[in-house]
């Protein structure tokens, strides 16, 4: 058994969904994996990760409108405002969702279903650049 890690840095543009399972996909390649777990955890307390579906844009709109409705703006019963109306929603919505998430690989490939693909969920309003440490672990 044989274990190797990496970190990797998303772009964010502000609340969203930004895929990067290619970048995922390619590093388990490079790591001549065959079988084990990967394992991806988003070093932030403001945004999170998901496996979601890739294949119709509409489900990220949703799903990032949906959250929004879910925790909002401007709650008067929210202390901590010191970073701006969007932190305090931003810190319930990451713990609504997950910060690491475990695929495992057979045969070389992520075992992703075909229209699944793996996203940060940034939660603020202003861009940033999210660090995901992945973990790999198998032979």
């Amino acid at each position: 058994m044989r274990q190797a890690v990496t970190a990797l840095t998303i772009a964010t543009r502000g609340k969203g969904l930004y895929e990067f399972t290619e970048d995922v996909e390619r590093w388990v390649a490079e790591q001549a994996a065959h079988t084990g777990l990967v394992t991806l955890f988003i070093r932030h307390t403001s945004a999170s990760l998901t496996v979601q579906e890739n294949a119709d844009p509409d489900v990220v709109s949703d799903l990032n409108a949906w959250f929004g409705r879910l925790v909002q703006e401007n709650d008067p019963h929210f202390r901590h405002t010191l970073e701006g109306p969007d932190d305090m929603p931003a810190h319930i919505r990451a713990a609504l969702t997950a910060t690491q998430l475990s695929i495992p690989v057979m045969n070389g490939r992520l075992v992703l279903g075909t229209w699944q693909g793996i996203y940060v969920f940034e939660h603020r309003r202003s861009p940033h650049k999210r660090t995901v440490a992945v973990h790999f672990m198998g032979d």
